[in-house]
């Protein structure tokens, strides 16, 4: 049987947004989006639409509702600086829990756990800055902007930007492998490689990790961003430190 929910574990430039859109495409696996993505209340209220003193509960409630898009289970996208909050919530709202993956479970049924990481973390840190400084996060497959933030600037090649990124995104990782060994929990591992490979593919896997039916080819809803932009400037900074 399938769970009554799945989390992807990942963090900022990692594929998530491609396979949430394919997740969401595929009409058996909800909507998995970051519904709980600043440490904050009110932001989370504001995300789903809700007044900015809603209970705890009824946040909870309303983000299980949008997150199963009208199918059995709910998906969630956690990014890994938004964890610790997300848990201190659910552990306050659930005290008898002995752990987060108790907690999880007793707010949204049993769950499973997908890993998304992107291996390179130059290349990460690289997709990273340049986003921050465009204004440019994420482009419809027809070339369309999906998601920007503001006019941005032209990008620019930045070094001890790049290294603070690749820095955080390592610790990311590192913390996701801690909490997965603390919680003892059996998951799925995917890479973002091979997300941006074979899309078709990794749906295929993820579905079948989720205990949930394949049918069709899925079309890519959003392009990847990534240029020769990205490349010169994961070269030089290589090259740059380099020892």
């Amino acid at each position: 049987m399938p769970p009554a929910a799945y989390i992807l574990c990942t963090s900022p430039r990692s594929g998530s947004t491609l396979l949430c859109t394919l997740l969401r495409d595929s009409g058996v696996a909800g909507h998995p989006q970051s519904w709980f993505h600043r440490p904050s209340l009110e932001d989370w209220c504001r995300g789903l639409d809700l007044p900015p003193d809603t209970p705890l509960t009824d946040i909870f409630a309303t983000a299980i509702a949008k997150g199963r898009g009208g199918t059995n289970i709910f998906g969630l996208r956690l990014q890994r600086h938004s964890a610790p909050f997300f848990m201190a919530q659910l552990r306050a709202t659930h005290p008898q829990a002995t752990s987060d993956t108790a907690a999880i479970a007793a707010q949204f049924g049993p769950t499973k756990y997908i890993h998304l990481y992107r291996a390179d973390k130059v290349a990460q840190a690289v997709s990273l800055v340049r986003a921050a400084q465009s204004g440019l996060w994420h482009r419809n497959a027809d070339g369309s902007d999906l998601e920007r933030t503001g006019q941005g600037q032209t990008p620019h090649y930045d070094p001890q930007a790049i290294a603070a990124e690749r820095d955080a995104l390592t610790t990311y990782d590192a913390e996701w492998e801690a909490w997965f060994a603390e919680q003892d929990i059996a998951l799925m591992r995917l890479t973002y490689d091979a997300l941006a490979a074979n899309p078709a593919e990794a749906l295929h896997k993820t579905l079948a990790f989720l205990d949930l039916p394949i049918s069709g080819e899925p079309k890519p809803a959003t392009a990847p961003l990534a240029d020769a932009i990205n490349a010169d400037w994961i070269t030089r900074f290589k090259a740059d430190t380099a020892t």
